[in-house]
């Protein structure tokens, strides 16, 4: 094999039998050295090599087998946050916030980054599109200033913090929950294939359409296969990915596949399909708590559990509002 090539993290992560999360956590570290090309990180055979040998000779972490969450190194380096919030006055009197980059795919963000623009913060928000696990990922390079996440843990059955805990070791952090939701299938209107739960995933002629690697409709599909003892490969469509809860619907309701998996609210939207509701996911909102976000924190806090923003989601169907800005959890 020539010495030129390369690994994404998806392939590292496969040949060494590890998670996604522990190939980050070891790049993190620097004990797998990597460079971006494009949005990928990518791995040179002879780094890999290197970090193998070291791993046999025991001067470097140790190898994670099992499919859920490494342990935590004791401690990570902390990112130069290079998007703060601050609140130096400008010439109106108003504060002359900078950019603040809110990541996330949901609806309810947009919303947000609306009510955080008009707010007295005079905040710049900006929008940025990407699944749950590359969102904290972002954090932590400190490229987000707030992530939006959902992800399950099945082992556990907890939404968001055994994750956030682990990728933001060393880091002082609030989760902020924004809504519930319901997740489940898209199927066929009718549901022709008579899909009611991930066992029926199993039946065969059955063709999936899937979303994307860390996104979180992705990971609680497989935390979902992993216990129920079902293997990706024996799913006709696993390897066909779209990038929204609305994409995956569309390519249903058009009998480019049987089913996906995505949110109640787009088969509301989408005509052609039915939805098969399975879980109440958790949607949260995490922000690290450094000195530059300190009034961020407190604007974010009291556009969530406002009267006007609350009506305004109100209105979209499939949202529980009834936790909406408790604080879950602040290191």
């Amino acid at each position: 094999m020539s010495e030129n090539t390369s690994y994404t993290t998806e392939e590292i992560a496969r040949l060494l039998k590890i998670s996604k999360l522990k190939v980050y956590d070891l790049i993190k570290k620097g004990e797998l050295p990597s460079y971006r090309v494009g949005k990928q990180m990518r791995v040179d055979l002879s780094d890999l090599e290197a970090y193998k040998q070291n791993s046999r000779s025991g001067t470097s972490g140790s190898l994670m087998t099992a499919p859920g969450l490494a342990e935590a190194p004791v401690s990570m380096p902390k990112p130069v946050l290079p998007l703060q919030f601050n609140q130096t006055q400008g010439h109106s009197g108003k504060a002359a916030g900078v950019n603040v980059v809110i990541t996330g795919q949901d609806m309810s963000l947009d919303i947000l980054a609306t009510h955080l623009e008009r707010s007295e913060s005079s905040a710049r928000p900006l929008r940025s599109y990407a699944g749950s696990l590359d969102s904290l990922i972002a954090m932590y390079h400190g490229e987000s200033d707030i992530v939006s996440t959902h992800l399950l843990d099945g082992d556990t059955g907890e939404y968001n913090l055994p994750y956030i805990r682990r990728l933001l070791v060393g880091f002082s952090y609030i989760v902020v929950h924004m809504l519930s939701r319901s997740a489940g299938f898209y199927v066929q209107k009718g549901n022709p294939k008579g899909i009611h739960n991930w066992s029926d995933l199993q039946q065969g002629g059955i063709r999936l359409i899937n979303r994307e690697r860390g996104a979180g409709a992705r990971v609680l599909l497989d935390e979902q296969l992993r216990l129920h003892g079902i293997s990706s490969s024996s799913i006709s469509g696993y390897g066909n990915e779209e990038n929204s809860h609305f994409a995956i619907a569309g390519r249903v309701a058009r009998g480019e596949a049987d089913v996906g998996i995505g949110t109640e609210k787009a088969a509301k939207i989408i005509d052609g399909v039915d939805f098969i509701p399975l879980i109440q996911e958790r949607y949260d909102l995490v922000i690290l708590k450094t000195p530059e976000h300190e009034a961020l924190i407190g604007t974010v806090i009291d556009i969530l559990r406002s009267t006007a923003f609350k009506n305004e989601l109100s209105s979209i169907h499939g949202y529980d509002l009834s936790e909406t800005g408790n604080v879950i959890y602040e290191t």
